[in-house]
């Protein structure tokens, strides 16, 4: 499959005077994509605390870079908002360790996981999902990577941000199917027929 990537304009927050800036450009929208990033650790007992918020829009997408900001209050004020609905996948858990920085109460939230089972989509990974709606790959490669290096990769960059938009486009995709019911609902093959899985099919 040829690999997805965001399109637009990725910008890195580094201070908490660009993540005030770069929240009044996002509050300013109505649909959001969000997601997090955590340095890996490959110690028993080693846990490291979120280091990367990334939210996106159509054209635009901020790393906010949390191990440098912290969860500033601009930052909490957006997750807040419930007028900017906010859509990402296994938000749960991004929402548990986000808190470990500082309480919130998040809201305008739509979880993935959630949404795309009444299409028949019962696969839980955002590479999987993305996969099924739009016949790409969203690279994984970048995952494990250090999220608190002082310089964030090009490759990170655009890893995390196609991430966040990613979502985006999910979300945008299985609106207008819902509103067109250009889609059909396909059987699993035999083989998986035991797991009733079945899969959503773009007319």
């Amino acid at each position: 499959m040829p690999k997805a990537a965001f399109p637009g304009t990725i910008h890195l927050v580094n201070t908490p005077q660009e993540a005030e800036q770069a929240v009044a450009y996002l509050k300013r929208q109505t649909l959001l994509g969000i997601d997090t990033e955590t340095r890996p650790s490959f110690s028993r007992g080693q846990i490291h605390k979120v280091a990367l918020l990334q939210v996106a829009d159509e054209k635009h997408c901020f790393l906010f870079r949390l191990n440098l900001t912290g969860l500033t209050l601009p930052i909490i004020l957006l997750l807040e908002n419930p007028g900017i609905t906010k859509v990402g996948l296994s938000l749960k858990d991004d929402f548990h360790m986000l808190k470990q920085r500082a309480p919130f109460k998040e809201k305008g939230i739509i979880e993935l996981q959630e949404f795309v089972r009444p299409f028949g989509i019962r696969e839980m990974s955002l590479q999987k999902i993305y996969g099924i709606l739009f016949g790409e790959k969203i690279s994984k490669t970048q995952r494990l990577t250090n999220w608190e290096a002082d310089r964030l990769t090009q490759a990170q960059q655009l890893y995390a941000a196609t991430d966040a938009w990613s979502c985006l486009q999910i979300y945008n995709l299985l609106q207008e199917l819902m509103r067109t019911g250009d889609f059909t609902i396909e059987e699993a093959p035999e083989e998986e027929k035991s797991e009733e899985v079945k899969q959503v099919k773009v007319v």
